[in-house]
């Protein structure tokens, strides 16, 4: 007898779960060398203002040790490597190569190197010590892993007592007048510069759908909860357009 396939969803479509890996990896493949710029247009410059939230609330200290998980082109491990000084660690992690590259040419070019490390990594299963590091962030990449509750039991391991987790994630927006005119310019307008600027509409498309599916601030604050993190809260940022979840192991 032939095993049935588990299943997942890839943007609003029904894929094999073990297919998705893949199909992310396309999309950021496709748009990594204009992402930094897709990124300034599509939120106004605003997502600089949601990372700059999530570096204020991080707690972070000279010295400490951060994990940049779904890290990307290192926006947040910029910052991080300036805080955590010298005798500090910043690891950018990422499981797109190009991506990764993406990143590390970026900081090389602004100049920081010393304290940062590039790992290509899964967040379901990541490749560090137990109890290891004092912050763990992911930054617009939850939404794209195959299985969420994995990924954030595979952070809560790595963390140490003590140590807390940033969970920086396109939300459900609070009011039903905002929530309609962002539907109306993810599925509409978004396609479209990614078509003209990235010549790629369709993961721009994939993009928005994977907001859609994401689960809301309620429901994602439950599965933190559910792996192990506590005083689990967040904070709703324009509008609930984006969310910071922050929790803590003790």
């Amino acid at each position: 007898m032939s095993q049935t396939k588990e299943t997942t969803h890839f943007g609003y479509q029904t894929v094999n779960k073990e297919d998705k890996v893949g199909m992310v990896a396309n999309v950021f493949h496709s748009v990594a060398a204009k992402y930094d710029l897709m990124n300034d247009l599509m939120s106004g410059g605003i997502h600089r203002l949601w990372k700059r939230f999530a570096i204020d609330c991080s707690g972070i200290r000279p010295g400490q040790k951060v994990l940049d998980l779904a890290g990307g082109t290192g926006d947040l491990s910029a910052k991080f490597s300036r805080i955590v000084g010298k005798q500090g660690e910043v690891v950018l992690a990422d499981i797109n190569d190009s991506m990764l590259k993406v990143g590390r040419a970026k900081l090389r070019d602004m100049g920081i190197a010393g304290n940062i490390n590039y790992v290509q990594a899964n967040a379901e299963n990541l490749p560090f010590p137990d109890n290891y590091f004092d912050l763990v962030t992911i930054g617009f990449g939850l939404r794209n892993v195959t299985d969420k509750d994995a990924a954030l039991r595979s952070m809560f391991r790595v963390l140490k007592p003590g140590g807390r987790l940033l969970v920086l994630e396109f939300s459900k927006p609070e009011q039903e007048a905002l929530s309609k005119a962002y539907d109306a310019y993810s599925f509409h307008l978004l396609p479209k510069m990614g078509q003209v600027i990235a010549d790629d509409a369709e993961s721009y498309r994939y993009l928005a759908e994977s907001i859609r599916m994401h689960p809301d601030q309620d429901t994602l604050k439950e599965m933190m909860e559910q792996a192990g993190f506590e005083s689990v809260g967040y904070y709703n940022l324009t509008g609930g357009v984006v969310a910071l979840h922050r929790g803590y192991k003790f």
